[in-house]
């Protein structure tokens, strides 16, 4: 596989992914050519979707603060999230 067709690739599941998560209700911002996004950790509505300092302890939030269905629709798609700092998580492929 060369490397065009390899950031083609990543760039079709991170859009896939990008787009299954903002018709969840989940913060998502700013998808880049390289196929890589973030997800925002203030822009929480009636969902917690992501928490940094778990403050809110809901049995659907990972050990991480992140809510599970978000890292569901990432593996499946070949990606994961991290946190970049308090505000919002960096999207790469896993």
């Amino acid at each position: 596989m060369t490397n065009a067709s390899k950031k083609h690739d990543t760039m079709v599941a991170a859009t896939r992914a990008f787009e299954e998560l903002r018709k969840m209700g989940v913060p998502v911002i700013d998808i880049q050519d390289e196929g890589h996004f973030r997800i925002s950790g203030e822009e929480n509505g009636d969902i917690i979707w992501a928490d940094y300092y778990q403050e809110y302890k809901m049995t659907y939030l990972d050990d991480f603060g992140v809510h599970k269905n978000i890292n569901k629709i990432l593996a499946k798609h070949g990606l994961y999230a991290e946190w970049a700092n308090p505000g919002y998580l960096n999207v790469y492929t896993a």
